[in-house]
Parts: structure tokens; sequence; C-alpha cells
């Protein structure tokens, strides 16, 4: 469909997805979510989106306990959905994850550094995943050898720019205090090693809630979470994890912008619309006739819409 408004089509479409915590079996985490169940739900929505993304980025807490059985469970649910919107996956650590477990079970191979730490190339994107997870600890930490290596890759500028992902994103947490204990630590040194690349967006999660804010003069988009979701409004509660409001998010890439969208998991009622038919209708229309037709507020379109009594 062409462009109705006065911006072309995204030079590129991500999908990113965050704590899915996946477990073993049928096991619920906390014995009452149903993990697998609940990224059926956000890969099903995926499915619909148009275009469809051409990468899909994992930011970390893949797996709830770090169990193989759970690794080998994501794979069998994502990696079909991903061939079949021609969608590369980008998989990323989380504090929930097992290094060893990951890496045999996401790249068959055992964990080295270039398989924590990995660098995606998509038509002139480059994504670089890193890992900021410390083992027998939920906060965040990049160490020296790391800031060295992500230096070297961002020294030579991508054609469309980077997206750095990671599990903790460096945000403050304003509506979930408790969650600046297991921040990204020491966050100084990241700043001052992203300063004057081409990094556009860093991804993250972590958090459980969707978020957004600006690092180093870099946009920060931080996806919510499949499994469960922290109430950042909550009555009489210190922390709260809810069952409901899960989303995932999606990214649109322009060459001097980056647009991100909630997607929400789960339907909900339909109260207005119009089938997908009447697409083909509004694109054959002249930019006036829509104006008119879809602006106007005393149109046919937008008396019969707003009032449904009206010609009935």
């Amino acid at each position: 469909m062409q462009p109705l408004g006065q911006y072309p089509h995204p030079g590129h479409v991500l999908a990113h997805v965050s704590d899915t915590h996946l477990l073993a079996a049928d096991q619920r985490q906390y014995g009452v979510i149903d993990t697998v169940h609940h990224l059926r739900l956000a890969l099903d929505r995926l499915r619909r989106v148009d275009p469809a993304p051409q990468a899909v980025i994992f930011t970390g807490d893949l797996a709830d306990r770090g169990e193989p059985e759970a690794y080998r469970r994501l794979r069998e649910l994502v990696e079909p959905v991903a061939a079949e919107m021609g969608a590369q996956v980008v998989w990323c650590m989380g504090n929930h994850d097992n290094r060893e477990e990951y890496a045999r079970g996401l790249f068959d191979t055992e964990a080295s550094p270039d398989v924590l730490d990995r660098v995606y190339e998509m038509d002139g994107l480059r994504i670089v995943a890193i890992d900021t997870t410390v083992p027998d600890y939920h906060h965040g930490e990049i160490d020296d050898a790391q800031y060295e290596w992500l230096e070297s890759v961002l020294a030579t500028p991508a054609p469309h720019g980077t997206i750095l992902a990671m599990h903790h994103p460096p945000i403050a947490v304003p509506m979930l205090p408790a969650a600046a204990i297991i921040e990204l630590h020491d966050q100084q040194p990241l700043a001052d090693v992203l300063a004057g690349t081409d990094t556009r967006m860093i991804l993250g999660g972590h958090f459980h809630y969707s978020s957004y804010g600006a690092f180093a003069g870099i946009p920060v988009s931080v996806a919510s979470a499949t499994c469960y979701v922290s109430d950042i409004a909550p009555k009489d509660r210190f922390i709260s994890g809810v069952d409901g409001e899960q989303s995932v998010n999606m990214l649109h890439v322009y060459a001097d912008s980056i647009v991100t969208s909630i997607v929400p998991t789960h339907d909900a009622a339909e109260i207005t619309g119009f089938g997908s038919d009447v697409a083909p209708v509004v694109e054959a229309m002249t930019f006036d006739e829509r104006r008119e037709m879809f602006s106007r507020k005393d149109s046919d379109f937008n008396r019969r819409h707003e009032d449904p009594l009206v010609g009935a």
C-alpha cells in the first residue's frame, strides 16, 4: 500500500520482544503464568504486522531458570514463525539466562565472547547484541573487554547506523524505584564508548513495563514482557507483578528517525472499525479525495463512523 501521508515507507521494520521467561515441561511461572502460551500470543500478533518485521530482537530473560529444555522450546516456537515472516532472529542474554545453556541451546556451541556479544547485519542496518549479565546476580555490568570490543565494532559506521540491544537498559526507572537496585551498573563508560558513533537507538527489557528515554543523547526503547507485567501504579504494594497488559514493540526505521509502537499481545473487543477490503479503495483515491472523505468532520464517512444511527 502506498503511503497515505507525507512520510515514506520505513527502510527497516523490526520487532522487539523481551522477557519471555520460558520454563521446561509444563511448569508455570509463579504457579500461574503460562509463559509458552503468552509467547505464542505475541508471535501470532507479529504474524499480523504488515509489512512483516525483518528481524525479531529478543532482549533477554529468555528462559526463567536457564533450563536446556526452555531454550529448545523457545527455538521451536520462534524459528518457524521467523522463517515464515522472513525475519532474522537476534538473541540477547538476560539475568535469568544461563550462559552455557543459552549458547548450547540457541547457537549449538559453547559459551564464548563471540556468542554472547554478536553483530548482526541487515540490509545496511547493524544490530549489536551485548551481554550485560553478571553470573549469580540480577543487576547488569559491561566489562572492559566488552567495551574494547564494542568500540572496535562502532569505529566503522554502518550504512544505516547501529541499534544496540541489551537486557539492562541505561535508563532511569522512576515508576519502579526498586528496579534501580538491579539496573546497569556504572553507565558512564558506555556513554563514553557510544559518543560520536552511529548508534541510533538502544533497546532493552528487564523492567517488565514499556518505557522510553535517552542515554548520552541516544533514544532508549524498553519493551515490556510477554510473561507478566510490572504494575507501575499499584495500591499499597512496594512491587507488584500482574498477569495482564503484556505487549511487544515494533520499530520502524526511517532515514532520520525511529518510531516505536507498542503492540498488545492479547485481543480486545472491537467497538469500531472496517475490514481490510477498504484499503485498496482508500489507496485508489487522490490525496484531495482522501482528505475530504476522512478529514472533513461532516463527510458521510465521519458522520456514519461516529454515529452508527446516521443513515440507518
